[in-house]
């Protein structure tokens, strides 16, 4: 799973019958410490009613993302699993050595 930003969507007027009543968002990867954008951006299905600038996360697997829509023969790899509403975590560095 990566965590993403939604920056936009999929305008499309024909589409695979596998997609039919789902949006094709555009997802940005971010970091999940700063929450700055990193890496490509990727076209995703939306499963959870995601909308722009939303913070989501992206399953990039197809057999996961099948068994998400429910479809096992769907010609889909990406999808939209989740709305994060917030990102908490530790300050500690995984494996620092900490004299305290």
């Amino acid at each position: 799973m990566t965590l993403c930003r939604v920056v936009g969507n999929v305008v499309n007027t024909v589409k695979h019958p596998a997609l039919a009543g789902h949006k094709l968002m555009i997802c940005k990867p971010v970091d999940p410490a700063s929450g700055k954008p990193r890496g490509s951006r990727v076209v995703a299905v939306d499963t959870v009613q995601a909308g722009i600038g939303d913070m989501v996360l992206v399953i990039d697997e197809g057999n996961a993302a099948r068994k998400i829509l429910g479809d096992a023969t769907a010609p889909i790899r990406t999808v939209i699993a989740a709305i994060v509403d917030r990102v908490d975590q530790l300050n500690d560095e995984i494996g620092e050595d900490n004299n305290e």
